[in-house]
């Protein structure tokens, strides 16, 4: 048996190459190990790595060997319950994290992780009492922290967000998306007293480039507030470059993408036993389009479930597309089969949100790339898709900040090109589908609210509610960029908000107006 000297040294090892990112060396190396002793930390670090690599079915599993040997041990518990959770399995992550919290109630990052969980199903009142649990224990933890600020934003809350961004500021400094989010619910004046916080952390701590562009964006809306346009697209621009750099995002790859889904023999799929479903609406478009709008405005409607942007047709869309490109064409009871179990899958999945006989509303932006996937799928369901200026769209989508997705908002030839894409594709599908979308217009919306609600819910085959023409009085929570601005009676100063930079966006306007 290895000794725990030795096991302590080459642990240190599997740490620093879990580190570098060098999962595979961690699982082998850690694996090898296991079979000279069975530590917990062996089994810990293995699953850390499968789940940094994205596969959670092999941490749950590893999980499960070593629950056997230690069924109530709160690491394991955790880490088992994180991997169901990212799987979207929310029942079974949630019975294991209490789990670990009856062995170990005071487990910091179970609580956290159950805030996220909450949070994840809109449960946002619920996610803020985790929160506020971990803080209780210990309020030097900026994660916790963090997380209740963004659940206060998407409340409205914005004072009590602002005071927890505050407390993250004289914990760590380095710490800049939270001077980001910050920027993006304050309204500035001239040499306002953020302003120069970020200008010094700028200029005088050790930040890497990520650190760095959290403050460009703050910067960009300190300047954009106190109308210094030139100054405020530069910082904009920086921002978005470190991203882009980061991430190496190739629109070629989006561009096969969309044509593999637009030329799929969706007749194949087209053999469900039965139309019947929960009635569904999918709002779609361009990402900053007036998608949350709409849904804040179809929310507010008694009969109506808003269950904000989900990403489970996509997944699903992924499962589908992968059994078709195999060698072997799937037989006619394989096809039947999966597309009953997709069909299952998402019903059972939204109803984690919500399980009443209510309408419920998907707003996915980039589900309109799985038009396909959704007529045979729910072929009874609604499709809203918000069009919008597409100059407004561009550069709003520069503007803005998105964590971890949306990759071509990075480079204003990127968000021509994709635009352009998009308006491609729902010509497609409308050519295609014609009765299945309905185009909304934000132009009109803006101009004309009762009577372009009224169609909209015609549309749907809802009666009219007097709510949705107060959708700002909803209290629901939205965990998007646009959080801010749907919570707010509608305004006609969106409709040109692109006309202060407009003598920035000449690359933009050369790719959508040829």
């Amino acid at each position: 048996m290895i000794s725990d000297i030795e096991l302590k040294k080459k642990f240190e090892v599997l740490q620093k190459k879990l580190r570098a990112g060098l999962f595979d060396e961690v699982i082998e190396g850690a694996n090898i190990l296991l079979n000279k002793r069975k530590h917990q930390v062996l089994f810990n670090i293995i699953s850390l790595a499968y789940q940094s690599k994205g596969d959670y079915e092999k941490s749950i599993k590893i999980m499960e060997l070593a629950l056997k040997a230690n069924s109530e041990n709160p690491h394991f518990l955790n880490n088992i319950g994180l991997s169901y959770h990212k799987l979207d399995e929310f029942i079974k992550a949630e019975d294991f994290y209490k789990r670990g919290l009856k062995t170990e109630p005071r487990y910091l990052n179970i609580l956290n992780n159950l805030g996220n969980l909450k949070r994840d199903l809109n449960l946002t009142e619920e996610a803020i009492e985790y929160y506020k649990k971990t803080i209780e224990i210990n309020d030097k933890l900026v994660e916790p922290l963090f997380n209740l600020s963004l659940n206060y934003e998407s409340l409205g809350k914005f004072e009590e967000a602002k005071e927890c961004l505050k407390k993250i500021f004289k914990l760590n400094p380095k710490f800049t998306d939270a001077d980001r989010v910050y920027s993006s619910i304050i309204k500035y004046t001239k040499d306002h007293e953020h302003y120069t916080q970020m200008k010094y952390k700028l200029d005088n701590e050790n930040l890497n480039d990520m650190q760095k562009s959290h403050l460009y964006f703050g910067l960009a809306k300190y300047f954009e507030d106190i109308e210094n346009y030139e100054i405020s697209f530069e910082y904009y621009s920086k921002g978005n470059k470190i991203i882009k750099d980061f991430t190496k995002y190739d629109f070629k790859k989006d561009q096969i993408y969309f044509e593999k889904l637009k030329n799929f023999d969706y007749e194949k799929l087209n053999i469900d036993i039965t139309n019947s479903h929960r009635n569904l609406i999918f709002i779609v478009g361009m990402p900053r389009s007036g998608t949350s709008l709409v849904e804040q405005i179809l929310s507010s409607h008694d009969n109506v479930f808003g269950g904000g942007e989900l990403a489970f047709l996509e997944k699903i869309t992924k499962k589908i597309m992968s059994k078709f490109e195999t060698n072997k064409e799937p037989k006619q009871d394989e096809i039947i089969e999966l597309i009953l179990n997709c069909k299952n899958e998402y019903l059972n999945k939204i109803s984690n949100f919500d399980n009443t006989k209510a309408y419920f509303t998907d707003k996915a932006p980039l589900n309109f790339r799985y038009i396909g996937i959704i007529k045979s799928l729910f072929p009874n369901s609604r499709i809203i898709n918000c069009i919008r200026d597409p100059l407004n769209i561009g550069w709003s989508n520069f503007k803005n900040f998105f964590s971890g997705s949306l990759f071509f908002s990075n480079s204003l030839t990127d968000i021509g090109k994709f635009y352009l894409m998009y308006k491609e594709t729902m010509n497609h599908w409308t050519e295609k589908y014609p009765d299945l979308i309905y185009n909304i217009e934000y132009s009109k919306l803006i101009e004309n609210p009762k009577s372009e609600i009224e169609k909209l819910l015609q549309f749907c085959k809802l009666n009219w509610d007097e709510k949705c023409l107060n959708h700002h009085n909803n209290k629901r929570s939205i965990k998007t960029a646009s959080s801010t601005q749907a919570r707010k009676p509608i305004y006609k100063t969106a409709l040109t908000a692109s006309n202060k930079f407009d003598k920035y966006l000449g690359e933009l306007k050369k790719i959508i107006n040829p």
